[in-house]
């Protein structure tokens, strides 16, 4: 059966309407397909071959693409059985308002939608990485969830340990494809990155924007950020696009330090900046806290943060660059009771949320060039141009 994806969207809506989505495209047996999403004002539907497109004008474009998954099994068969899943987050909560909490809202929905029992274990030092994942093993679980690249190594390391439990290892590209029981979800990051760098730049009033970042030495955030750079440059050329990472020799403090990602944020705007865009976690939420204090615009990240994001915040919010990493999850999980279940590379969906509250401040040509961009990644006549991790080579075609 062809992969299909009806992407529903509608803002204040929006997470629900995707767990329908993925709900149809599951229940014919099907992971969750490769595409970027660009809605604008109210509703985003994606055509399929018997669905025909929108024509109102406040109908945004939405194009759904073939998955590249590096399938190597597909195991089981469809019992009814209710499975014990647990998640094991990276250092961080499970309330942080970005990662972790998504890929936990996929297990919930998972716990409420087929029966699944469910529990989690928060992560507080990278040493426990072996033993949080061990003692749900040693309780017998079915399908134990990994969030985060760090993740990656012990996951692998439990999966070819214990061949009978279903790992899931959330941004976890798999190098090593022959593990039948680890699906690895991974999303193009640089191309989320890249089109609210578009956005930012064809918004922005002083042709000076900026991003808050967590380490450099995870390949996702950097493919977010260099992203969200090449973007902008792609709008204008001569836009100042200030980039900080934070470094630090503990990586757990990169991602859960939203002070300093506030003060580096500030920072930026007392240069001129006029958009700040937040990618890591807690430390990335600090840019959203920076622009709702000095009155300017803040893009999110992970999630469409308007709905995660504490009231008093939101209203900065001119966009978030998204993993829909809640239909992901909750989509390879459904694939583990339809029997559909397949190891490898999962390339999940990533997109652009709504503008709520800013869609004022994207002017038609604004929509224009965030559309073409749109247009131009999903056929492939646009490239990011961003490595796959920092220091690596440069993609093909690119200088």
């Amino acid at each position: 059966m062809s992969k299909e994806r009806r992407l529903f969207q509608r803002a204040g809506l929006f997470t629900v309407m995707s767990m329908v989505t993925l709900s149809v495209l599951t229940a014919c047996g099907a992971s969750p397909t490769a595409t970027v999403v660009q809605p604008t004002a109210t509703t985003a539907v994606a055509a399929t071959a018997t669905t025909a497109a929108p024509t109102a004008t406040t109908a945004a474009v939405a194009t759904a693409t073939k998955a590249t998954t590096a399938a190597t099994a597909t195991t089981g068969s469809s019992t009814g059985k209710k499975l014990k899943i647990g998640l094991v987050t990276d250092v961080g909560r499970l309330n942080d308002k970005s990662f972790n909490q998504s890929s936990w809202e996929g297990v919930q929905k998972a716990g409420s939608d087929l029966g699944d029992e469910i529990k989690s274990i928060e992560t507080t030092d990278t040493k426990d990485y072996d033993k949080n994942i061990q003692q749900f093993v040693s309780d017998n679980y079915d399908v134990i969830v990994t969030v985060g690249f760090n993740m990656g190594e012990a996951t692998v390391k439990a999966a070819k340990a214990n061949p009978n439990v279903k790992f899931i290892g959330v941004d976890q590209f798999q190098a090593d494809p022959a593990i039948p029981n680890l699906a690895g979800l991974i999303f193009n990051e640089d191309e989320a990155g890249y089109l609210v760098g578009v956005l930012a730049a064809a918004v922005s009033k002083t042709a000076n924007i900026g991003a808050v970042c967590g380490t450099d030495d995870v390949p996702p955030v950097w493919r977010y950020c260099e992203g969200y750079k090449n973007g902008a440059k792609s709008v204008n050329p001569n836009i100042t696009v200030q980039v900080t990472y934070h470094s630090d020799v503990d990586i757990t403090k990169t991602f859960v330090d939203p002070e300093w990602g506030k003060t580096t944020a500030l920072s930026m705007i007392d240069k001129g900046a006029d958009i700040v865009f937040g990618a890591g976690g807690q430390t990335g939420n600090g840019a959203i806290y920076a622009a709702t204090e000095r009155k300017v615009l803040s893009i999110g990240v992970d999630a469409d943060q308007y709905f995660t994001i504490g009231d008093e915040y939101k209203g900065s919010l001119l966009s978030s660059a998204m993993k829909l990493l809640t239909p992901g999850v909750f989509g390879i999980i459904q694939d583990v009771h339809n029997g559909t279940f397949k190891g490898g590379n999962n390339v999940g969906t990533v997109g652009v949320a709504p503008y709520h509250d800013q869609a004022a401040a994207v002017t038609t040509d604004a929509q224009a060039k965030v559309d073409a961009a749109t247009k131009g990644i999903l056929d492939g006549s646009i490239k990011t141009c961003v490595a796959a991790s920092k220091g690596g080579p440069a993609p093909t075609g690119c200088p």
